[in-house]
């Protein structure tokens, strides 16, 4: 990120998503550490581990959805207004408070975004069988459930999706796949049919 652009709250929220681990949930360094921190306050005897604290680990302001109750889609418009004012090391003003410009005219979001319930088995299951889940350019994000979890079983990144992020997006329901129309978002949200016992359509 060597830009202003970059730094807008969309560009922070999309793009800076973590640094992903071999088989750990993706996790921001100050989070790591944070844990170690807590791990550190228990007594010995009670400590856990750091990977059994990031096997249960959510981020507080993980932002959960209900299942969508209806197929309909919508574009985001994703213009930034700059709050204050940019600087650069010596203080000077790049760009003035104030300033609006669009993210996605100089990024370009390829992949796109897959949000789901990760504790619902029939939208893990959806996930599974779309075109995002062999595509490592998708972000999978979580409104629920466990990422180290889904790590392992899918064998590919996972995220969270946080307050700022639904957001930004608009989201209300999942599963939402988001994805770049020229200098806009296309948020689609599917129904996945549940029979009266809440499993597949059809399927007791």
């Amino acid at each position: 990120m060597t830009s202003c652009i970059f730094v807008a709250h969309f560009a922070q929220a999309m793009i800076n998503l973590g640094t992903v681990g071999e088989t750990y949930p993706v996790l921001e360094p100050d989070v790591v550490a944070e844990l170690r921190q807590e791990a550190a306050k228990n007594d010995t005897k009670d400590k856990l581990p750091l990977s059994l604290l990031m096997q249960s680990y959510q981020p507080a302001n993980l932002h959960a959805l209900p299942p969508a109750a209806a197929n309909k889609s919508f574009l985001v418009d994703m213009n930034y207004t700059l709050s204050q004012n940019f600087v650069d090391g010596d203080g000077k003003a790049l760009y003035p408070q104030g300033y609006t410009f669009n993210p996605l005219d100089y990024l370009s979001f390829s992949g796109g975004l897959v949000v789901i319930d990760g504790e619902d088995p029939l939208q893990i299951n959806w996930f599974k069988k779309t075109p995002y889940a062999d595509n490592h350019r998708a972000r999978l994000l979580l409104s629920n459930g466990s990422a180290f979890e889904l790590i392992r079983q899918l064998k590919r990144p996972v995220f969270y999706l946080t307050s700022d992020i639904a957001k930004r997006l608009r989201l209300t329901a999942v599963p939402s796949i988001v994805v770049q129309q020229e200098n806009k978002m296309l948020v689609q949200e599917v129904v996945i049919p549940r029979d009266k016992q809440g499993g597949p359509d059809g399927k007791k």
